[in-house]
């Protein structure tokens, strides 16, 4: 009988899974079991590197080693020296096939979804009774753990780590901080970064210079400083704007449009139109881009 139901590789700083077992369980106790798996693979950067979930019949183990994690659902009665054997050897399959720069770079889950067949081996040896490979680091690893006893949690509190309220477990508070991640970079949004960038640029040096002359001789000419250092600081917020994701996107990239529309009028004189025009149309263009590019759709929950 299996004592190890389910395997999986997650990236620690978010939870990406990268690679997991293709094992099919209908019990309802394994299905809300792999749930929680999910809930707590969202914050394991805030737990200790070994830790155990407990439940009546099934059980969480996790054991974080640098950039991943290791967890298996295993069965209550199974030896948790053992299970973390089985954990220690999946980590070392893993590090040894891929190193931290492939790691980095995943966007997408189960990107290394190949090491399923080394991760149902290595689980088919540990629930095996015949194989004495399960055993091989047992005496090395049960020293570890009296040293360093993992972190003792309840399987019920995992629906903390999804925002839900659990009553008769409030003793721990998780907030996951929510991420955002926007749709990729276009080359017309490249192209209206860097005209952007020329155009605060040249706001800032003929700002910096008309100050110069207006704090020395002609102080009614602060106006124009001004309005030479507004559209240069609308400039940079637009390129966050495309950037970055915010809140009230909309209403920041209209305000900034009518900043540098506006003061670039009041610098008619100092400006002619088609200098005006070309400041105003990278505004509108950059402005367009940040509207455009939206975030990402929630990526599918995959089963984990």
């Amino acid at each position: 009988m299996s004592l190890i139901f389910f395997a999986c590789v997650v990236r620690v700083r978010d939870g990406l899974p990268l690679s997991a077992s293709t094992d099919f369980h209908f019990n309802q106790d394994f299905l809300e079991c792999r749930k929680r798996l999910k809930a707590l693979s969202s914050a394991l950067a805030r737990y200790p590197s070994r830790g155990t979930a407990k439940g009546r019949n099934l059980s969480i183990h996790f054991l974080s080693s640098g950039d991943v994690a290791c967890m298996a659902i295993c069965s209550s009665s199974y030896s948790t020296i053992m299970a973390f054997c089985f954990l220690e050897e999946l980590r070392w399959e893993f590090s040894a096939s891929y190193d931290t720069t492939s790691i980095n770079l995943a966007s997408r889950p189960y990107a290394f979804i190949e090491f399923d067949n080394i991760i149902q081996k290595v689980k088919f040896h540990f629930n095996s009774t015949r194989g004495s490979r399960a055993k091989a680091n047992w005496e090395k690893v049960e020293e570890e753990l009296k040293f360093q006893p993992p972190v003792q949690l309840k399987l019920e509190d995992m629906e903390l780590l999804n925002g839900m309220t659990n009553g008769g477990h409030s003793g721990v508070h998780l907030e996951v901080v929510p991420t955002y991640r926007m749709q990729p970079v276009t080359p017309l949004g490249i192209l209206s970064l860097v005209l952007n960038i020329m155009c605060g640029a040249l706001n800032l040096i003929r700002g910096v210079h008309l100050a110069e002359y207006s704090f020395q001789e002609d102080h009614e000419g602060i106006g124009n400083v001004i309005a030479f250092f507004v559209p240069f600081l609308a400039c940079v917020f637009q390129c966050y704007l495309y950037l970055f994701y915010t809140s009230g996107r909309k209403v920041k990239t209209f305000v900034l449009l009518f900043c540098v529309c506006f003061c670039n009028i009041h610098l008619y004189g100092l400006r002619n139109l088609w200098q005006i025009a070309f400041h105003m149309g990278v505004a509108s263009l950059s402005s367009y881009q940040i509207l455009t590019r939206q975030l990402l759709e929630k990526q599918p929950d995959c089963g984990v």
